[in-house]
């Protein structure tokens, strides 16, 4: 659990990092529209993100942005994947990761989601850019992270032997862990 908290901080930190830029964030992504001929559509997915830092990318600084922006995704869509490896939940848990997973999904349409209180993100939009092209995209890394500490804070208070012996439900569907001998231990057998 230290090492999931660990890497938790260190998403964290990178996003302090990325959310002092923000402005040069929505200037990278407004260069990549307007090569893309894209000014209409609002940035909808990472996977859009994605392309523009691929195809429509012009400078280094705009590319460093967009890939701070990806790398910090695909770091928490990795997260994701610990906690599920970490144990196999409680409802509470695991509707908390498929949130998560959901969200930091390549193709996941972003465009309605806004970070609420207290995260300030949206706020530094003009209610244009907010409303109908990135207020979606800079909501994304706040709501995960919010959805990943709470994933901690109900994980920590399982009994220690439940994060330990339960199997995910990945490798249960998998057939790789004897779930008979394992159910013995816990005493339910």
């Amino acid at each position: 659990m230290n090492e999931v908290k660990e890497a938790l901080r260190s998403i964290e930190q990178k996003y302090k990092l990325f959310q002092q830029q923000q402005f040069t964030f929505i200037a990278a992504l407004e260069r990549c529209r307007e090569a893309a001929h894209d000014k209409i559509r609002p940035i909808t997915s990472i996977e859009q993100v994605q392309s523009y830092a691929d195809h429509h990318c012009s400078n280094s600084t705009d590319r460093r942005i967009l890939l701070m922006f990806l790398d910090t995704c695909a770091e928490m869509s990795k997260l994701c994947q610990r906690f599920e490896a970490l144990h196999s939940g409680t409802p509470v848990t695991n509707h908390l990761l498929e949130k998560c997973k959901a969200l930091a999904s390549q193709g996941n349409d972003l465009s309605s989601l806004r970070a609420k209180y207290p995260h300030d993100v949206v706020n530094h939009l003009s209610c244009d850019e907010a409303r109908n092209h990135y207020g979606g995209v800079v909501s994304l890394i706040p709501i995960i992270l919010d959805l990943m500490k709470e994933w901690v804070a109900h994980s920590e208070k399982l009994p220690r032997k439940v994060l330990h012996l339960l199997p995910s439900p990945r490798l249960q569907a998998a057939g790789s862990v004897p779930t008979k001998r394992l159910s013995g231990r816990l005493g339910t057998s």
